[in-house]
């Protein structure tokens, strides 16, 4: 072990973790407020010249979708709570998770800040980053056993919801920086530009179902996400028929493969037992 690591798994570095887990989530709160405009902001929806409005792209949500964020936020602060108790601190699995879910949220606050100051192409790096951290944070809950039901729900819950929001979210953001660039689709209509890409989120979808062996938590926020997408192009401008029919099979395609792989697995372990 390295003098690093070894600082990082005293009972200094285990206090220090958890603190900074716990600013972390003041930090997101923050910047929450910032971002819902409660606090002198901008809503994020009508920042950047509004790139991001339900009606601005083909894959923006529609605006009753980012209610989620009201319940990823209450997960993410009952996690970083719950993750201060003395009897977390030593935790394996929460040294193994703590600077990683840190770090999704300083990034979830930098994407607020980027909307808000009219960075949008900035966004789309922090966007990624914050998906890669996610994905890499959600692979330790698949690889490690939760300690008990409250260790399931505050960590591998919130961070599934909020991975698999986050997964919508990054195709919508890098849709709406293209728009807003001018992106002339290369030929291609945007109906049909739009459909690959939610082509492309459902497989990530089925992917991420089968890996995680039938986790509930992202398929809710996937689905989710993929629904009020429908909802928008069935209601709002750009109606696009296609593009809703588009998003209600992705995120049918993702239910079904989590409930076919669920079953898959509690099949082996039954026939293991």
């Amino acid at each position: 072990m390295t003098s690093t690591s070894a600082e990082l798994t005293t009972p200094r570095g285990d206090l220090a973790r958890q603190i900074t887990v716990a600013v972390s989530a003041a930090l997101a709160v923050i910047g929450a407020f910032i971002g819902s405009g409660a606090a002198g902001g901008t809503p994020v929806q009508d920042a950047s010249g509004g790139a991001l409005a339900a009606d601005a792209t083909l894959l923006a949500p529609g605006g009753g979708a980012f209610s989620i964020w009201s319940v990823i936020y209450v997960g993410l602060v009952a996690y970083a709570v719950w993750q201060f108790l003395p009897a977390q601190r030593a935790a394996e699995r929460q040294r193994r998770l703590g600077y990683l879910v840190a770090a999704s949220l300083v990034l979830n606050a930098a994407w607020i800040l980027s909307i808000q100051f009219d960075q949008l192409a900035l966004s789309v790096p922090v966007i990624v980053a914050l998906l890669v951290v996610l994905v890499l944070a959600f692979r330790i809950c698949r690889a490690t056993r939760p300690a008990g039901p409250v260790d399931a729900v505050l960590t591998d819950g919130t961070i599934g919801l909020y991975l698999g929001w986050v997964s919508v979210a990054t195709a919508a953001n890098i849709t709406a920086v293209l728009v807003a660039a001018g992106f002339d689709g290369l030929g291609l209509a945007p109906e049909a530009w739009a459909i690959g890409v939610l082509a492309v989120v459902g497989v990530i979808g089925v992917w991420l179902a089968v890996w995680d062996r039938g986790r509930i938590a992202p398929t809710l926020s996937l689905a989710w996400g993929l629904s009020w997408i429908a909802v928008a192009r069935l209601t709002d401008a750009p109606p696009s028929t296609p593009t809703a029919v588009a998003a209600i099979a992705a995120a049918a395609a993702i239910v079904i493969a989590t409930i076919w792989s669920r079953l898959a697995t509690m099949r082996a372990r039954s026939t293991s037992a």
